[in-house]
């Protein structure tokens, strides 16, 4: 990761901006695959994959780890997104398939 070093409080916050403005960016990425990946399930269980969500977050957590940042936050961080982006592939597939 190569992080600039900053010699103002203003310029400080300038990246701290375009860092979160970077992250909303992810999030919507992963927000149209995940949209995507609704066409490729047939049920609400198919969503709700407590093994994959486990992977996730593990994976999510390790990373964390290794980049010396709290797993507990990056934990939190995921559950709260996966559980609305979930909300969104429920969407997605009932109003692609008929039951």
């Amino acid at each position: 990761m190569n992080i600039k070093t900053c010699n103002t409080l203003d310029e400080a916050r300038t990246e701290i901006d375009i860092v979160d403005e970077k992250i909303v960016e992810l999030v919507a990425l992963r927000n149209s695959y995940i949209k995507q990946i609704a066409k490729f399930k047939n049920t609400v269980d198919e969503v709700k994959s407590d093994e994959r969500i486990a992977d996730v977050v593990s994976r999510a957590r390790a990373k964390a780890i290794e980049l010396d940042l709290s797993p507990n936050l990056i934990n939190d961080m995921f559950v709260r997104m996966i559980d609305e982006m979930v909300e969104t592939e429920i969407a997605e597939l009932t109003n692609t398939k008929v039951f």
